[in-house]
């Protein structure tokens, strides 16, 4: 295939999809939430997964991709072992539903890793499978978290460019502070993001919490314009959660009552309480072809 008459179809998907949108003007479509970090160890992909469980025991449909490229581990949080990825939907050999895997919660997972690493590499033919497919999950879900790599590679931008909201994890280490900054400085200046949203990860207190989010809010005033951060919420210290892991399993399932098993219990229900600052046309190829775009 060309890439001109790729090109074509891509936007003739687009302006389908468009006008599908258009025509059905009560359709509710999901929420797409990126779910990232300045530095890894923050606890980032325990936080989706928790946050996902707590969203799908209110009634809510979620689908987590996981996308960080480099440490794709959403699976061993929830102890599956997935036998396909989004690499077997690029090369037609599966469905996207067939690649996604059900947790007992009802949640999907739809396993990412290498398969994200060479978005760049795709040819057109490949990036209308990726877009056709993505497309089927609009009518699955609710709330999809896109679980991304740590720090400012390209593919972490990619995704969280291309999603609805960004909502970083920080902790209280200043490197984690700092890091978190570039992230946010990055997304601004090179795509244009102007909506971050905060958690904050492993704080003895939401006063420590809150003093990392004044950190970070005052240096985006200071330095970037027109940049808003909002704090969502902290959770706190817990030695329950590694235990947790350490069982292969999620602090909701194993220590329901456990301190911040009540902070991602209220984080989840700040989340689907509040509206999206950034609404797109929500449909799934916009999100894809957004992915596309910003990897141009």
């Amino acid at each position: 295939m060309d890439q001109a008459k790729g090109l074509r179809q891509i936007a003739k998907t687009d302006a389908l999809a468009r006008r599908k949108a258009q025509a059905s003007p009560t359709k509710k479509f999901p929420r797409v939430i990126a779910v990232t970090s300045g530095k890894g160890g923050v606890g980032k992909t325990n936080i989706v997964g928790n946050l996902a469980v707590a969203m799908a025991a209110k009634g809510k449909r979620v689908i987590i991709i996981d996308a960080d490229v480099g440490l794709a581990n959403i699976d061993i949080v929830f102890n599956l072992r997935p036998e396909y990825n989004i690499r077997h939907v690029v090369s037609s050999e599966k469905s996207l539903d067939q690649v996604m895997i059900k947790t007992r919660h009802g949640i999907g997972i739809i396993p990412g890793g290498s398969g994200f690493a060479d978005l760049t590499q795709l040819d057109e033919g490949e990036k209308l499978t990726l877009l056709s497919e993505f497309e089927t999950l609009a009518d699955q879900a609710d709330i999809i978290f896109v679980d991304t790599g740590a720090g400012i590679s390209s593919n972490v931008l990619y995704f969280n460019a291309a999603s609805d909201e960004c909502m970083v994890v920080a902790t209280t280490e200043p490197t984690s502070i700092t890091d978190a900054y570039a992230l946010m400085k990055v997304m601004s200046q090179k795509y244009g993001s102007r909506y971050f949203k905060l958690i904050v990860n492993m704080a003895d207190s939401e006063k420590d919490a809150k003093r990392v989010y004044a950190s970070l809010s005052n240096a985006l005033d200071k330095f970037l314009k027109n940049v808003v951060l909002e704090y969502t919420g902290y959770i706190p210290f817990d030695r329950q959660l590694q235990r947790a892991v350490q069982k292969r399993g999620l602090l909701l399932d194993e220590f329901p009552n456990s301190m911040a098993a009540n902070a991602l219990e209220t984080i989840a229900s700040k989340i689907l309480n509040s509206g999206d600052q950034k609404r797109s046309d929500g449909n799934l190829t916009f999100f894809m072809n957004r992915v596309f775009q910003a990897a141009m």
